[in-house]
């Protein structure tokens, strides 16, 4: 199936996963949809178009015209990204560690394009289009973590979940049935149910909560720190289990985006007395 298409039914068993969770948080008189006000409201549906139709239709389009490799490297922005978005919007000041590292990972970043080949079926090899494709999709995320946290210091990570899921998929559905149709029913193996149930429920609706929660208790810019798995990791299992080769540019650029993310997160922070009291 196309791109539109699998993301929908990702998200339509991921909003099937959400239900318990917003009969939970409707259980809380606070995070009942009737007490949020209009601008918080305003919020939780811009930071729901941001985060879940447009960065993941972004996201997926790359990902379909490059590696899991490259793509898992690129994630690897995403530390630094967070950290200049808290300076820009958060009223947090870089040092000139904190720019030589934006520095680093933008050069990380642009050999890992340079690095990839533009002949071949799409998906097996990297192409300049998917890689940006990616990087994209990373950028309009940055707005959906930074929404969802002020709105996590009103309402519980429960209910800013539930709600952005179920609010952001409705958005999806009007799209992509929409530009692309109906989706497939009759030609979709049950191998591929099994995928598509298993990312909706455990890789977006459980790994939304969890990240919700965690950013709830910590500051954004020092959770990006474990992001440096998923780079790490994704790249590695591209390698081993699906063939992706890795030039010498892109194994540069990796190392350069991973330094500068560990650089700029792993430094010493002083303890937040507000999530210690938590």
């Amino acid at each position: 199936m196309g791109v539109g298409h699998m993301v929908l039914y990702r998200f339509l068993f991921a909003s099937l996963g959400m239900l318990p969770i917003l009969l939970a948080a409707r259980r809380n008189q606070e995070s009942r949809w009737t007490n949020w006000t209009r601008r918080e409201k305003g919020t939780l549906l811009l930071s729901s178009a941001l985060g879940i139709p447009i960065q993941f239709l972004l996201q997926f389009e790359g990902l379909a015209h490059t590696t899991v490799s490259h793509a898992a490297l690129m994630v690897g922005t995403m530390p630094v990204l967070l950290a200049l978005g808290a300076t820009l919007f958060a009223g947090e000041r870089l040092d000139w560690i904190g720019w030589l590292a934006l520095t680093g990972s933008t050069m990380g970043a642009a050999l890992i394009v340079l690095g990839g080949r533009q002949a071949g079926t799409p998906g097996s090899v990297p192409t300049l289009a998917g890689d940006m494709l990616v990087v994209l999709s990373l950028m309009i995320s940055l707005g959906w973590i930074l929404m969802n946290k002020s709105l996590m210091q009103v309402h519980s990570p429960l209910a800013v979940t539930a709600y952005g899921i179920l609010s952001g998929t409705a958005m999806l559905v009007l799209w992509v049935v929409a530009v692309k149709g109906p989706p497939p029913v009759a030609n979709v193996s049950l191998t591929a149910w099994t995928a598509l149930a298993a990312s909706g429920v455990l890789c977006t609706a459980a790994t939304t909560l969890l990240w919700n929660w965690g950013i709830h208790h910590v500051p954004a810019s020092r959770a990006g720190v474990f992001l440096n798995i998923e780079p790490a990791l994704g790249s590695w299992l591209g390698v081993q289990l699906l063939g992706d080769k890795l030039g010498p540019f892109a194994w540069v650029g990796g190392g350069l985006i991973l330094a500068a993310a560990v650089t700029l997160t792993a430094r010493g922070h002083e303890a937040d007395p507000e999530v210690l009291l938590e």
